[in-house]
């Protein structure tokens, strides 16, 4: 070892290494107590709520019952053993040898030069690869599994899989180890505070701390857009924003966000900031802000956010503008409420909106993505059981789950950065955004995920009544403009381009790249995420991708475009409290400062 190596080792100092075990043991106990106090007032629960143990128990009974492909499998996995052995033999004897496997160009676990240009490192990366690449493909290969059952198997078989990566672990991960001698493990000292900090924060609960969450402040740094609140509800805040154009077109534009998301995400910064880019267009930007809701309105269903929603969000920009034709956009599961708001507007002979957008949402539930593995009948039962205590559903919850749908970049960096290096987290808009959690009531959550996810019943003509009229969204007639992410995991795009089938009116499909946020939240002039376009609808989605052309830019300008049509030309500039209705206080209001905890 060379004399800088020697100089770069650092050993602890024994002294306060005794401190910082005892500082740490003491918060240990304290928070185990904590946890089995509140452990024994709620109860265990039930054993298995996501019913893992039986989809499990069933893929093994298959794969037993066919001893000669399971055999076969062993055998291939043992060749490649072999053959990996071989070359990393040669490696070790001064030789190269091609990898056998190598992870995806996406893959940041093994981004440390360490992975490749050490042998032992190279070996332990491609022996988990290979592995991994087996348990996965022998899972899928099984015979006889229902649908629901062989997409649970793979998704918790590839949850165990990223769990069990060398990079999550100490000694198999040459960046912590380099750490740890190099700080004399002030890095696991101080990941293990990181720990404990994440345990009180959640109660006992691990919530990984995936940003600084003191670097942003909602209404100061982010969400800053000028505008005033006009209206508020039970449910909702409407902010109109001040207009940075002498004239704007007649037709004001409503945004409505989902409701287990805060509407910031369209807000974060000027730079990515939807909401300023709308308003510098000019267009009279309104944009619902849900309440973060708690149990008073656990009773609050799905009829109640149209009621209290898009229609008393109308009613308030009319008020406002002396406008009574509006233009319209729903993201995600907001885009969801829109089309069934629209449906039950046309058995009305309602004509208020006069285009809709739709952002990454789903109509049609027959292929959810992975979010299925978490929709059946006993997960149901058990999500109520959980809800009835409150009456509502903790945001935290929901985010874990969509957290475990990218778990590599959205859990396993975190622990590795933060409990193994020891590092603070970098501070990120969109993370903080992801961390400020929303509660969902009991009685809409309840009837979204079984009336869409699980029976699909949205895009049944009458399947779904509300208020007492049955609604078909077969009869939409509002033009439509649909934009879906090439590498969504919470709406996947062929599944949002069913809908381009589904309603009477006019549509414009466009595909962007990246995922449900990225590539919503991408403002022109950047070129980081471009998108596709395609004039034509046919019915298959590969159909549509084969005959659309790829733009480099935002699609942000595309849709500029494609709305103006439907803008009813351009009047003078409007601010908020110009009509009849006095501000209430300025954005970004106080409902969106709410917090779960």
């Amino acid at each position: 070892m060379s004399e800088r190596s020697h100089q770069e080792i650092k050993l602890p100092d024994p002294v306060q290494w005794s401190r910082s075990m005892a500082e740490i043991a003491e918060r240990s106990q304290r928070l185990v107590m904590d946890f089995m106090t509140r452990q024994a007032e709620q109860g265990v629960g039930m054993a298995d709520p996501l019913n893992i143990g039986t989809a499990f128990l069933e893929m093994t009974q298959r794969l037993m019952a066919d001893p000669g492909k399971l055999m076969q499998a062993q055998v291939s996995l043992w060749h490649d053993y072999l053959e990996l052995w071989q070359r990393t033999t040669e490696r070790f004897l001064g030789g190269s040898a091609e990898p056998m496997v190598e992870p995806a160009a996406t893959d940041k676990r093994f981004k440390d030069a360490a992975w490749s240009e050490s042998t032992l490192f190279d070996f332990i990366k491609q022996s988990y690869l290979l592995t991994a690449r087996w348990l996965q493909s022998t899972v899928k290969q099984i015979d006889g599994l229902d649908d629901k059952t062989a997409r649970k198997v793979d998704f918790y078989t590839r949850q165990f899989v990223d769990a069990m990566a060398p990079s999550n672990f100490v000694l198999t991960n040459p960046e912590v180890l380099r750490a740890t001698i190099e700080s004399g493990g002030d890095n696991l000292v101080n990941g293990l505070r990181h720990v404990l900090d994440d345990l009180e924060r959640g109660k006992g609960r691990l919530m990984i701390k995936m940003t600084d969450m003191d670097a942003f402040k909602v209404g100061q740094n982010i969400a800053v857009t000028p505008g005033k609140v006009v209206y508020q509800n039970d449910l909702l805040q409407l902010i109109q924003y001040a207009p940075t154009t002498k004239t704007v077109k007649r037709r004001p534009l409503l945004i409505i966000p989902p409701w287990i998301n805060k509407y910031y995400i369209l807000d974060l910064r000027p730079g990515n900031s939807f909401i300023k880019w709308a308003v510098d267009q000019g267009q009279t930007v309104f944009v619902v802000s849900w309440v973060n809701p708690d149990e008073r309105l656990a009773q609050k269903g799905f009829e109640d956010y149209m009621v209290e929603g898009p229609f008393d969000a109308l009613n308030a920009i009319e008020l406002a503008t002396g406008e009574r034709e509006v233009n319209v956009i729903g993201y995600c599961l907001g885009g969801t409420l829109l089309a069934a708001t629209l449906a039950y507007m046309d058995a009305r002979g309602d004509d208020r909106f006069k285009s809709a957008t739709y952002f990454v949402a789903l109509t049609d539930f027959a292929e959810p993505g992975e979010l299925s593995v978490f929709i059946d009948e006993d997960q149901l039962h058990s999500l109520d059981e959980r809800m009835k205590s409150h009456g509502f559903l903790e945001g935290s919850d929901m985010a874990a789950t969509f957290n475990m749908l990218r778990a590599n970049d959205l859990i396993w960096s975190f622990v590795v950065n933060n409990y193994l290096l020891g590092k603070e987290p970098f501070p990120f808009d969109l993370l903080y955004w992801n961390s400020d959690s929303t509660r969902m009531p009991r009685e809409m959550h309840r009837f979204y995920l079984r009336n869409m996810y699980q029976e699909n019943k949205l895009v049944v003509p009458g399947g779904i009544s509300l208020l007492g009229l049955p609604i078909d969204l077969s009869r939409i007639k509002v033009p439509s403009f649909i934009l879906s992410t090439k590498e969504d995991h919470i709406a996947p795009w062929k599944s949002t381009y069913a809908a381009t089938q589904l309603y009477k009116g006019p549509v414009k499909f466009v595909l962007a790249a990246s995922g449900h946020i990225a590539g919503v939240v991408n403002p022109p002039g950047q070129g980081k995420y471009g998108h596709w376009e395609n004039t034509a609808v046919p019915r298959s989605p590969d159909a549509w991708l084969e005959g659309a052309t790829f733009h480099q830019d935002s699609w942000w300008p595309t849709w500029e475009k494609w709305v103006s049509e439907f803008s009813g030309g351009e009047v003078p500039a409007r601010h908020p409290g110009d009509g009849k209705l006095n501000p209430l206080e300025d954005a970004p209001g106080s409902y969106v400062l709410m917090k779960s905890s």
